[in-house]
């Protein structure tokens, strides 16, 4: 009897009641908002932080993980991403995720017939799933925590900042909404179809919304004999940018983008946060003087390659272009500009710490690098007090390292998400062949394939054709949005990558693509602004 009502009661308290704690033991802890801790121990227990230093205790119940020769970071954090979005079908005719469905749906919601490219009421939450195969992705490559929107259009919504573990969508949400994202998106025979019909379709949303507001707050006081305002999701979302309780995000990268956004950031006395970058350093005094932050990409520029050796098609401005990104997150540093990290859309997340080390090379310190990857946007988004340090009582977001997190020979042995432990697996190894012969392997690339491309919910169907010649391929992508000719086409063995940019909903949209050949099976997976889908198929005979 004592038995079972013992039992009873066990499922009457809580899981923490019984939850086994976790102790990284020995390991060199950078925990980036405080002094490096040379050998220490770092106790988790029911997802946080219970107690780190160097002479903790390991409790009796610890699952121990001895970390000799290691180091514990913050889990790295990405600061603009799409992870966790599923990708928007496309759809004929009325801008991205458009159709007359759509646009009766938005309608809806507002009293404005604006475009759907113009939508800052959408909410990543909404749209967000439990990630796996994207999730892992990242996770291999350090990263425990993301700020995830959808990026098409121009008024991109409402971002979140996300751990990427969870087994539902609100076990993984830190913050929601964390921002409004704007993008200098035209849409082509649409309005706005120019980078000023854009700015002016931002201005005048802002300026919309403001007078909604105004509107609202004279109902607020004096309702009889007033009209009430009518209710516009739009221009609702966007009175916390107003009111300066939520940042507005610029995507921009040239100058004369930046001080576009400066401009507006002035004109309605806005948080400005800017994410590229790309430029930012000509303007850092602009930034510094009304406090807004970047986020800096480090998908830095590649360089165009023509089939023909003695072709060049970059001119002598992108050269010059290409040796200074690197060199912005110094002089951003040295001007007192608070930035951040982010991936970029870049298709390989290795490629993260790498650049942030070519970063340091070029003139930033490794210290601010990595407070970069893991503080400052923490910081930024205003949840450093949950996150982005290794510190009792946060988030245990951690990633456990075997040698330097900017080396290029280091392994990541251990990632942490909200406590949770995952083994990061090995990178596949390099397919056998010399790619530099154009024989073996890579030459067995060249060809014609018919694809399926996975997005959710409407499946693409269409074809790849590669033409070969040493470590270059060129070629096109054909689906129902169109034929794309392939730029940077890239070979390695039997993988390969390449860009391209597939016209979208009046939008022109990059992407960048990448997998490999094995006999007649092909089979990788594409990034677009929207999030990674996986595709495969087979050889034409």
């Amino acid at each position: 009897m004592k038995l079972l009502l013992f039992a009873f009661a066990a499922l009457l308290l809580p899981a923490s009641a019984f939850a086994q704690s976790t102790a990284i033991t020995n390991a060199r802890i950078v925990t980036v908002s405080g002094a490096t801790i040379e050998r220490g121990t770092v106790v988790i227990r029911d997802g946080l932080i219970e107690a780190v230093g160097a002479g903790v205790n390991v409790p009796a119940d610890a699952r121990v993980i001895d970390a000799a020769g290691h180091t514990v970071y913050p889990g790295f954090f990405d600061a603009v991403t799409s992870l966790g979005l599923q990708t928007r079908p496309a759809t004929p005719q009325g801008g991205p995720g458009g159709g007359q469905a759509a646009q009766q749906q938005a309608a809806a919601h507002s009293t404005r017939r604006y475009p759907l490219a113009l939508r800052p009421a959408d909410a990543a939450a909404d749209e967000l799933r439990a990630g796996k195969a994207q999730f892992e992705h990242a996770r291999n490559a350090g990263f425990t925590t993301a700020v995830s929107v959808g990026r098409t259009g121009i008024f991109n919504g409402r971002s979140a900042v996300i751990n990427l573990a969870g087994e539902d969508v609100a076990g993984m949400i830190v913050k929601s909404p964390a921002a409004i994202h704007v993008s200098y998106a035209t849409l082509g025979m649409q309005y706005p179809g120019s980078l000023m019909g854009t700015i002016s379709a931002i201005r005048q949303m802002l300026y919309d919304a403001k007078r909604l507001q105004e509107m609202q707050k004279m109902y607020a006081a004096n309702p009889r004999g007033m009209r009430r305002p009518d209710a516009d999701a739009s221009l609702e979302a966007l009175i916390p940018v107003l009111d300066r309780q939520m940042p507005i995000i610029f995507n921009a990268n040239r100058e004369i983008e930046i001080i576009r956004a400066i401009d507006l950031a002035k004109e309605f006395n806005l948080r400005l946060i800017i994410a590229g970058g790309q430029e930012s350093w000509k303007v850092a005094d602009r930034l510094k003087a009304i406090d807004a932050a970047v986020l800096f990409s480090l998908n830095f520029p590649k360089r165009t390659t023509a089939a023909s050796p003695d072709a060049d098609p970059e001119s002598l401005e992108m050269l010059r272009f290409r040796a200074e990104v690197p060199k912005a997150a110094g002089r951003l540093a040295q001007a007192g500009v608070r930035f951040a990290f982010q991936s970029g859309g870049m298709t390989n997340l290795a490629d993260f710490s790498a650049n942030a080390a070519m970063a340091v090379q070029n003139g930033l310190s490794a210290d601010a690098a990595v407070r970069a990857m893991t503080l400052s946007p923490a910081e930024i988004f205003g949840i450093a007090d949950r996150t982005g340090s290794v510190e009792t009582g946060k988030i245990a977001n951690l990633t456990v390292v075997k040698g330097d997190a900017l080396a290029k020979d280091k392994v990541i042995t251990h990632v942490f998400v909200d406590g949770k432990l995952f083994e990061p697996k090995a990178p596949p190894a390099r397919p056998a062949g010399n790619p530099g012969t154009g024989t073996g392997p890579a030459a067995a690339v060249a060809g014609s394939y018919n694809v399926t491309i996975d997005v959710p919910g409407q499946p693409l169907t269409g074809s790849m054709n590669f033409s070969v010649q040493g470590q270059s391929m060129t070629g096109n992508l054909t689906t129902q949005l169109g034929a794309a000719p392939i730029r940077n086409g890239r070979l390695t063995g039997n993988r390969f990558s390449f860009d391209a940019t597939v016209a979208y909903g009046g939008a022109n949209i990059d992407i960048q693509v990448s997998g490999t050949v094995t006999g007649n099976r092909i089979e990788g997976s594409i990034d677009s602004p929207q999030g990674a889908v996986p595709f495969s198929g087979t050889r034409v005979p």
